[in-house]
């Protein structure tokens, strides 16, 4: 009886520790866009924001040591391409990201998330627009919460909003 026991504990372990042995996908979200109630204009520049996880580490040697840093992430474009590596910093006079100024198209960005690490949100650039994607959890900056919560945002797992979706005739 004490042979089964041990044999059936040995059992459930092996297969606990095959469960968290396995290898999680990044999490990929649906696309961000510009809100659509912004006129659509035909050519140009967008630009994007990206409120990514906080940075955790205190930069003391900076003229505000207290000021909350982004951490930094990188642009794609739909074939794989770097097309820049963004330090997210909005300068030493700002608290907010950096702004991004991108040829109207689709791009991935890969950035650090506040509560999932490391994720990729496909993101759109329309002429004359701009595409805001919060990951660091507080999304107090959106200028009307009330239409935003409204439209069908994309989402993050647990329901906090990351932004706009993308409009429905414009490829991830």
């Amino acid at each position: 009886m004490k042979k089964l026991a041990v044999s059936a504990l040995s059992i459930a372990v092996a297969v606990l520790a095959a469960g968290c042995a396995s290898t999680h996908s990044p999490l990929v979200l649906d696309p961000v866009g510009p809100p659509v109630t912004q006129p659509a204009v035909v050519a140009g520049n967008g630009s994007l924001v990206v409120f990514s996880a906080f940075d955790v580490h205190a930069d003391f040697e900076a003229a505000n040591p207290y000021k909350r840093h982004y951490t930094d992430y990188k642009i794609f474009s739909p074939d794989g391409q770097l097309v820049r590596a963004v330090h997210n910093d909005g300068g030493n006079l700002s608290d907010n990201p950096a702004e991004i100024n991108l040829p109207s198209g689709t791009y991935r960005v890969i950035a650090q998330s506040n509560g999932y690490g490391e994720l990729t949100v496909p993101v759109v650039i329309a002429p004359d627009q701009d595409t805001v994607v919060h990951l660091e959890g507080g999304a107090n900056s959106w200028p009307d919460k009330a239409a935003l919560r409204n439209s069908n945002p994309v989402k993050l797992p647990d329901g906090r909003i990351v932004g706009w979706r993308a409009a429905q005739n414009t490829p991830p």
